[in-house]
């Protein structure tokens, strides 16, 4: 058995019992675990049900059995928000793992699962919402199941840093044409007056925000049409927009260095953010 690690960041030896984290942790060696990102506007949580009825459903797909009530974790997370007492914008990371235990790839019957959460400020990004961002276009590489929020995001990671080396907030992903979701939200597609988006399948992540802006559509009586559109439909949008708990509702202006329409925000899009703003009980002027 081992009992000395290395700790290449430090250049030295360590005892295991010294480590701050078990490194036998299935969410390290095997990305076996899910996550959420919940955010928080002036110390309240934002979609604070859809998140944590999500992580379950998360959590059920994969097999980890929690062992706490989701009335408990609700509390729990509520009350981290009063220890910290968080009277700003910022969000909820989330993590829950199988655990830790000896390294093999079926699951160990020995261990419980690992929890952990912590908030992180995070301001709004209102340059976003108010003026658009741009996009790239990249294949989606990633597995069959994105509905579930694991930990296994590097195809993922891989999209963002491919926009942000195009000087890009976004990667808009496709398969064989038809376009999916952004590398770390949802998508949509605006033509006369309709909102078009990627079905709710196991090809995407159904985003709590996703879930909002479709209420929104519904009482504004804006059809929204849960049907997959293609590259070539992107040349003809009247507009297009992404949304994630971070990006709210953000305009899309540029898609691979060509404008949509004008290269301003749709009245669309614009409705939609300011729809989100009343309903987060937030303002992008006091914010």
């Amino acid at each position: 058995m081992s009992t000395y690690s290395i700790i290449l960041s430090q250049d030295k030896f360590v005892h295991k019992d010294s480590l701050h984290f078990p490194y036998e942790e299935r969410a390290l060696q095997f990305g076996d675990g899910v996550y959420e990102v919940i955010r928080v506007y002036n110390g309240e949580p934002y979609l604070f049900e859809s998140h944590v009825d999500r992580l379950y459903r998360s959590l059920a797909a994969i097999k980890i059995d929690l062992k706490i009530e989701k009335e408990t974790l609700s509390s729990l997370l509520k009350e981290l928000i009063e220890r910290n007492n968080v009277e700003e914008d910022c969000f909820i990371y989330l993590q829950v793992s199988r655990g830790s235990g000896t390294r093999i790839h079926h699951f160990p019957t020995d261990m419980e699962p690992n929890l952990y959460a912590y908030i992180q400020k995070q301001p709004r990004n209102i340059d976003n919402v108010t003026n658009g961002v741009r996009t790239i276009i990249v294949e989606d590489i990633r597995w069959k199941n994105c509905y579930i929020k694991s930990l296994n995001l590097l195809p993922n990671v891989l999209a963002k840093q491919a926009a942000a080396e195009k000087g890009c907030y976004e990667a808009i992903q496709h398969i064989d044409g038809v376009v999916t979701e952004c590398a770390s939200s949802n998508v949509y597609l605006v033509k006369n007056g309709k909102v078009y988006t990627h079905p709710a399948t196991n090809r995407i992540l159904n985003g709590c925000v996703r879930m909002a802006v479709k209420e929104f559509c519904e009482k504004l009586d804006i059809p929204f049409i849960e049907e997959a559109f293609t590259l070539d439909d992107i040349h003809e949008a009247d507009e297009m927009f992404l949304t994630s708990s971070n990006s709210e509702v953000s305009p899309i202006i540029e898609v691979d260095g060509k404008m949509i329409q004008d290269g301003k925000p749709g009245p669309v899009s614009t409705l939609l953010q300011e729809t989100y703003e009343k309903d987060a009980n937030i303002s992008v002027k006091l914010a």
